[in-house]
């Protein structure tokens, strides 16, 4: 990710949808102005969703994402119509596109009831408005590609439709102008190469944004960083080195953790201190899923594939069978796990992340994160949520 990249996560997910050959990609194509997907009259020519990140005014930072035809057929159709149903799950605004010639089909009824169920605020565009005008209702719009016929009103009422929330901060809205903040980033063999990872960047900049201070050492120089600063705000660290950080942070500073603050700015942090505790309840042989919303080359020292698994397994000295996703990879049917610990969640925007805890919920399973569950682990999961009163309730 560049510097001045909006991570994907933090963008409006735009998705189109609709019966193959109603025009999706050149719809697509319109409302960016680019080449963003193949057109073809030939049916089913999009294969697999085709994304793109872009600034599209007058909304700001987007991504714009181009489905299969959710009408195709065979084998390969179902499974595009499967990836077409994950898309749903992060998107944040929908267009349906109808062949005004056909008209409005069975298939894009299903799809508005999709939209519907999943609570996602939708627009129906009738394309190829120069073979036949369609009357439209309010959300509704005849546009016409070949002309760019009412391609720029289409973008407004897709703007029309963005709920803008009040303003979130990951750490901002517990720290004063002035105050001192100490980042504590190990730098080791799984940290990428030449950057900070998302968390740690999103939070200085959170830092900066409030006018307070932010300094970043490494774990190994943090004694000497407090005695140099003895009175910080709070330290925030890196959750796997927890337990080591823990023992050097004195009691009367507040410590957490840069996926803890994620959870919360995500807005999971409730359910993830609820289902921690099943972590002391896993028994021989009972399975857990460990989901990260990216995706990286795994290096040994890897906490998602090798130090969590490890401590889990020490904690509990029990045989746990643990089954790892990354990416857009996560699985509809979780029955078979008596716990899911998902990642801070950077990489996925809030209502992806909200789908994935809901699902787990919803099967009654046990929906936890990397941090807080690295911090019960470590003993210290009561100190690392001190910030938030509230959540202490909880345990």
């Amino acid at each position: 990710m560049g510097l001045n990249d909006t991570p994907s996560g933090e963008r409006i997910h735009i998705g189109f949808f609709g019966k193959r050959n109603a025009g999706k990609s050149s719809l697509v194509n319109a409302v960016t102005g680019q080449a963003v997907s193949v057109v073809s009259d030939v049916k089913g020519t999009t294969t697999d969703p085709v994304s793109k990140a872009m600034e599209l005014l007058p909304l700001g930072a987007v991504l714009i994402t181009d489905t299969a035809g959710y009408d195709d057929n065979g084998k390969l159709g179902e499974l595009r119509i499967q990836k077409t149903k994950q898309i749903l799950n992060r998107t944040d605004i929908a267009v349906l596109v109808v062949d005004s010639e056909t008209g409005f089909s069975d298939t894009d009824k299903e799809l508005t009831e999709l939209f519907k169920q999943k609570n996602i605020p939708y627009i129906v565009a009738y394309n190829k408005s120069d073979i036949k005008e369609i009357q439209c209702g309010e959300n509704e719009i005849s546009v016409n590609t070949l002309n760019n016929k009412n391609i720029h009103e289409l973008k407004e009422k897709i703007a029309s439709l963005v709920v803008r929330s009040t303003e979130k901060h990951i750490v901002g809205d517990l720290i004063k102008t002035n105050d001192i903040v100490i980042l504590v980033t190990p730098i080791d063999q799984s940290a990428p190469k030449g950057r900070l990872i998302l968390p740690q960047q999103q939070t200085i900049r959170d830092i900066l944004d409030s006018d307070a201070v932010a300094v970043v050492t490494k774990e190994f120089q943090l004694a000497e960083t407090l005695r140099k600063i003895p009175f910080p705000r709070m330290v925030i660290t890196d959750s796997q080195v927890f337990g080591y950080v823990s023992r050097i942070v004195p009691e009367n500073i507040p410590l957490t953790s840069f996926s803890i603050l994620m959870a919360r700015y995500k807005g999971f942090l409730e359910t993830a201190v609820k289902g921690a505790s099943a972590i002391c309840k896993l028994n021989d042989n009972d399975n857990i899923l460990i989901s990260e919303g990216c995706t990286h080359h795994r290096q040994c020292g890897d906490i998602g594939s090798v130090k969590l698994p490890a401590l889990i397994k020490k904690f509990t000295r029990k045989q746990i069978n643990i089954k790892l996703t990354s990416g857009k990879d996560f699985p509809e049917d979780l029955s078979e796990y008596k716990l899911v610990i998902h990642c801070g969640g950077c990489m996925l925007n809030e209502r992806e992340v909200t789908y994935r805890m809901k699902s787990a919920l919803d099967q009654n399973v046990p929906f936890t994160n990397y941090g807080i569950a690295l911090a019960l682990m470590n003993g210290i999961l009561k100190r690392s949520i001190e910030i938030f009163p509230d959540m202490v309730k909880l345990l």
